[in-house]
């Protein structure tokens, strides 16, 4: 994803649609606009990022797809990307424990090609260099990539 993300290059257009639930969530929803503020960029690329997306009665924050044959674009074949965004709270084993379930079930229930969990540090007393790191995870036979920041 990052790979092609960096070999476009150029994108004609950034926006954050903030709705009423996302902005009711205070500091849940900053981090969460941020990161499809930056992510937006594969929509300009023909790919899609739904927000929120309603998996039964529960939702995923981000659902990236993009489409495997450049021809059929959007109405062929598609990867699917589920990206799980959480605010370190209760400590990192609990947030990572929990973020670990939730996510592989959102993927599983989509289908997921990859799945990813993102953990926002916003403790102003931690160094950038302590609150950034990645790791791989296996839950329930599922690789998910974990990032922090």
């Amino acid at each position: 994803m990052i790979a092609i993300l960096n070999a476009a290059g150029h994108y004609s257009a950034l926006y954050a649609n903030i709705e009423g639930a996302q902005a009711a969530r205070g500091k849940e929803a900053g981090p969460q606009i941020l990161m499809q503020a930056f992510l937006q960029r594969i929509v300009n690329g023909g790919g899609r990022i739904h927000r929120e997306y309603a998996l039964g009665r529960k939702r995923t924050d981000l659902l990236i797809e993009w489409p495997l044959n450049k021809m059929e674009g959007l109405n062929g074949p598609k990867q699917h990307i589920v990206i799980e965004l959480k605010l370190l709270r209760h400590g990192l084993n609990k947030t990572l424990a929990d973020g670990l379930l939730q996510t592989s079930a959102y993927a599983d229930q989509v289908g997921a090609d990859e799945a990813y969990l993102i953990i926002f540090d916003r403790d102003p007393q931690r160094t950038w260099k302590d609150k950034i790191w990645q790791a791989e995870h296996q839950q329930n036979n599922r690789s998910i990539k974990v990032w922090g920041c």
